[in-house]
């Protein structure tokens, strides 16, 4: 018979050494009031396809839009059937950078939105691209370039596809047709919002912002936000004040935090992350018991006839502990690195350390947050 024991095969203590911090410049971590990109989209027809375009019994939008583009043209279609297969009907999407001023060029991205299946070697035709306020800021059009491809079939059937041929971009096919305006220069306050909201940080930014242009300018509002009041030195120069106090170093801080996508196995933990004393059971000890019948004769003893046969149990005792499975210990005021490090040394397997780590958690011991994707 077998008894299947769970043991004890990890064992740590840790503590770790305060906040660790790491020094980047503002410029990286957050994003200054009206330097945003603004968002384009537009609807419009790509043409040339092989015989991969949509079928227009299938999509009516696109029938109506050729129809509607051939009118334009002066041609007149209506009441006919329209069997072309090289035409499909795409949504075109964008971004629009800051300050992008008339003239500049960006690249847009081709998306089918029919049943076409490959967009290879289409044009796209001239197409306004709107803004959220329903505007007009540019208009795109060009030669689709396509990061997949797919392959024909063989006499098996077999297609080969990469990548996604229903999708593809225009470099530089849009053109900024009207500009965003934004007075940059004639702010009184300037509001620096951060990428990874935190108190601590957010007060770091406003200390070191005062110590370049003068105390009291730079306030934090609330952990995401902090108001620059622009100084008397800088009025109709706010750019200069930007190129003053972007590059300047500081010392960032972040709640700690575990993030586990279970799908992948992948784990990442900030340095923050801290681990009170705590013990963990980790794999399988195995007692093993085999009885195996032997068979054996006694002599004879004096003036006896004969011997005696009887058979005996031979008993075999084997402990199995697991490959890989043994006694790691950390020595106090251990890191991070210390953690993983002990934790690799013991052959634990990414989805096994997400199990410890839950389980840690759910003990009370783990001192930070778990968020699983």
């Amino acid at each position: 018979m077998i008894y299947r024991l769970i043991c004890l095969t990890i064992v740590f203590a840790l503590t770790f050494t305060g906040n660790v911090q790491a020094d980047a410049r503002i410029k990286d971590i957050v994003s200054f009031e009206g330097i945003r990109p603004n968002m384009l989209m537009g609807y419009g027809l790509v043409v040339g396809l092989n015989g991969t375009g949509d079928k227009l019994t299938n999509s009516a939008f696109t029938e109506q839009s050729l129809v509607a583009f051939l009118e334009r043209q002066g041609v007149n279609t209506r009441g006919t059937t329209l069997k072309t297969k090289n035409v499909a009907a795409v949504t075109i999407t964008a971004t629009l950078p800051p300050f992008a001023r008339n003239g500049s060029q960006i690249d847009v991205t081709v998306s089918a939105m029919g049943d076409a299946k490959d967009l290879t070697g289409g044009t796209l035709l001239a197409t306004p691209l709107y803004g959220a306020d329903g505007e007009v800021y540019a208009v795109a059009q060009g030669a689709v370039s396509i990061g997949g491809f797919k392959a024909g079939s063989d006499a098996a059937g077999v297609t080969i596809t990469k990548g996604v041929p229903t999708s593809g971009f225009v470099p530089n096919g849009g053109v900024v047709e009207k500009e965003i305006t934004f007075a940059l220069n004639e702010l009184p306050n300037l509001k620096l919002a951060l990428r990874n909201p935190d108190i601590s940080t957010a007060q770091e930014v406003a200390n070191v912002i005062n110590e370049q242009v003068g105390p009291g300018l730079a306030a934090v509002s609330d952990p995401g936000t902090v108001v620059l009041t622009v100084p008397a030195a800088y009025h109709d120069n706010v750019t200069q004040l930007l190129a003053d106090i972007e590059k300047l170093p500081v010392a960032t801080d972040q709640v700690a935090k575990i993030v586990i996508d279970e799908a992948s196995g992948t784990i990442v933990m900030g340095e923050n992350v801290r681990i009170d004393t705590v013990a963990v059971a980790q794999g399988n000890l195995v007692v093993k018991i085999e009885q195996t019948p032997v068979v054996a004769q006694t002599p004879p003893q004096p003036y006896a006839p004969e011997g005696e046969t009887v058979v005996a149990q031979q008993t075999n005792v084997t402990v199995d502990e697991g490959p890989g499975k043994k006694m790691a210990v950390l020595k106090h005021e251990a890191t991070l690195k210390d953690l993983v490090a002990g934790l690799n040394a013991l052959g634990v397997t990414p989805r096994d350390l997400i199990t410890i780590l839950q389980t840690i958690k759910a003990a009370g011991a783990l001192q930070a947050e778990i968020q699983t994707k």
